[in-house]
């Protein structure tokens, strides 16, 4: 009996606050939850490169709304620091914090009827109170289960060559984030030119080659040849551990420290522009047309996209990266109906989860609540202490490195799809890609991807039954024969 309440004892301990069940010594318990979601899973060097693997769709995106409707970002980075910490505590993963593209899409590209702060806001609370009612009443789980693999392969197919094709006109061409547009070709030298952006991209590739995890190649290594047997070897081929150990590398971090650095490089005065201090913490008034425009245009098109790629594809995705965590899309969705349910109210970014920045942070390194956790402490401390006035920073970022960071994020993402079986899933999958990414609309690709996969099986269904009706005809047919009949 001791044994078995020390091995309750420490399967408590690996099992995330949201996962753990209620019982007596509640302080212990919940010391627990916080040890086991912020223990380290790698190095601390490699948590750290995970924890900005999101920032190449984070950065553009607030920069973007700050610009263009007037974002406050020191209350942004105030917000998304304790969205971080909570989730990485809830969740024990890098689970990351992402603007809604939807919203933030229609806000900015708009130009000619920019979307306002209340109006934004708005959108961003009708859209929370969806996602939380489906998370609540166990809807949300019910769709999760019963969604087809192949098709939530399909959108994150779609985001991530979606996320990958963003990141190469960041690295080939000029940017303009106030105006939504691309400009010319990027010159090949200057503190943000092409051979900038190149080096980072060969640079991180050097450190952290194709991103695969190397206790996973460890393993794989053992499984086809065991120690002390060539035989089970291929013939002329040795295992090599890479000279280059990048889980004391972190890769990701050093490239972002870097643009950080040519900021001030490339524009010295934005230091005489910085002001020290939180920005002032009001809560935003919205009226009922606020509310009407934001619910209309930006809360109705980034719905679908918030169930399918912030809940279905994050927790499809997170059960392949980290099968010991499970993630219920239940809570999931709660998690991101409530963040906004608290924010929008003071003027804070609409935020989900997004696959491509979970992908992003396990590409880097990213493996354990930890990670989150540093980017939350690097987040708020940037926000207590520059306010809305680091804006002035990030507008000087170079946008080729930021191109290099949602390249690797894009292409983990995708990878995610290579795991289908057959060629009929292959197909489902492929066809709801190519939907999405024509159509720029993961709603619609959705609907082709379900519809095709219910089309193959009633196919199947169809064969099925007329088998079992010619077979049936052909028994009474000799039952009539014996009988006379």
């Amino acid at each position: 009996m001791a044994g078995t309440g020390e091995d309750r004892q420490e399967q408590g301990s690996s099992t995330p606050l949201l996962l753990r069940h209620r019982a007596g010594g509640r302080s212990l318990c919940f010391l627990s939850a916080v040890a086991s979601s912020f223990r380290l899973k790698t190095t601390v060097w490699a948590e750290l490169g995970g924890s900005v693997g999101d920032l190449g769709t984070y950065i553009p995106i607030v920069l973007a709304l700050s610009l263009v409707n007037g974002l406050d970002l020191g209350t942004t980075l105030v917000f998304t620091a304790l969205y971080n910490a909570a989730t990485g505590l809830l969740f024990g993963i890098p689970m990351p914090v992402q603007p809604m593209k939807s919203i933030a899409a229609v806000a900015i590209s708009e130009s000619s009827t920019p979307l306002s702060i209340p109006e934004i806001m708005a959108a961003g609370l009708s859209t929370a109170v969806v996602l939380f009612l489906l998370g609540a009443t166990g809807l949300m789980s019910f769709l999760y289960r019963f969604i087809p693999v192949p098709v939530v392969r399909g959108v994150q197919l779609s985001q991530g060559l979606s996320f990958a094709f963003s990141a190469i006109k960041y690295i080939r061409h000029d940017q303009d984030f106030a105006a939504a547009k691309s400009g010319g070709p990027r010159p090949w030298l200057g503190l943000d030119g092409l051979l900038l952006a190149l080096s980072t991209l060969l640079f991180v590739i050097l450190v952290t080659g194709s991103g695969g995890d190397e206790e996973d190649r460890d393993r794989q290594r053992q499984f086809e040849s065991p120690p002390h047997s060539s035989a089970h070897r291929p013939h002329g081929r040795r295992w090599k551990r890479s000279c280059i150990p990048s889980s004391r590398i972190p890769a990701a971090l050093l490239v972002f420290l870097l643009g950080l650095a040519l900021c001030f490089v490339r524009d010295p005065s934005i230091i005489g522009d910085l002001r020290f201090g939180p920005s002032k913490l009001q809560i935003v008034r919205m009226t009922w047309n606020d509310w009407k425009v934001g619910f209309l245009r930006a809360a109705i098109p980034q719905i679908p996209l918030s169930v399918l790629n912030s809940v279905i594809a994050v927790c499809k995705l997170s059960a392949d990266l980290f099968p010991e965590r499970e993630v219920s899309a239940a809570a999931v969705s709660v998690s991101v109906g409530l963040m906004n349910l608290v924010g929008c109210w003071f003027g804070a970014m609409p935020v989900c989860h997004g696959a491509g920045g979970l992908a992003g942070q396990y590409r880097f390194g990213g493996r354990s609540g930890a990670s989150v956790l540093f980017l939350a402490v690097g987040k708020l401390a940037l926000g207590l202490a520059f306010g809305s006035s680091f804006v002035r920073i990030l507008g000087e970022f170079p946008i080729g490195i930021l191109g290099v960071l949602l390249l690797f994020s894009g292409i983990e993402l995708a990878m995610a799809s290579r795991d289908m079986g057959t060629k009929e899933e292959s197909f489902v999958m492929l066809v709801c890609a190519a939907v999405s990414l024509t159509g720029s609309s993961a709603a619609l690709g959705f609907g082709c991807g379900i519809l095709l996969y219910l089309l193959l099986r009633l196919r199947e269904l169809d064969c099925y039954t007329l088998a079992l009706a010619n077979r049936g005809g052909g028994v009474a047919a000799q039952i009539g024969e014996q009988a006379g009949v």
